[in-house]
């Protein structure tokens, strides 16, 4: 039998209780409890696309200052719809059934929070994406 849910939840790095109260919101909750945990697994693998995704783009990103850096990884995310969409297919795919019926009741703001996660997370690690460790941590 195929035991995909509890195999997801297991996965998952814990993030803080505290970070969950009676008192939020539906969509913190769901922030809190699925895409923060989903993200923070997913971090390699983001961080990876990422420097696909500069790499494709004949890596202009290394020409840039940091505060240029840490703009283009924003515009990245909000503009490049293709590539954001790629992101989100890789944190959706590790929901469970029932987070994804969640999901799909609020999807637009979920998307913003995740988003805005996953951006604030490539800034959170931008030395990774150094020329040198961006070549080296490939091979």
């Amino acid at each position: 039998m195929n035991d995909r849910e509890n195999d997801l939840v297991k996965a998952r790095p814990q993030i803080s209780p505290k970070s969950i109260s009676e008192n939020m919101s539906n969509d913190e909750r769901f922030q809190n409890s699925t895409l923060r945990p989903v993200i923070k697994l997913q971090s390699p693998l983001l961080i990876a696309a990422f420097r696909n995704y500069i790499a494709k783009r004949k890596n202009v990103f290394y020409d840039l200052s940091t505060e240029k850096r840490l703009l283009y990884i924003e515009n990245a995310i909000q503009k490049d719809m293709k590539f954001r969409n790629s992101l989100k297919g890789m944190i959706i795919g590790q929901f469970t059934l029932v987070e994804y019926q969640t999901y799909i009741q609020n999807s637009s703001p979920l998307n913003k929070r995740m988003m805005n996660i996953v951006i604030e997370r490539l800034k959170d690690n931008i030395l990774l994406f150094e020329k040198d460790i961006a070549f080296t941590a490939v091979i």
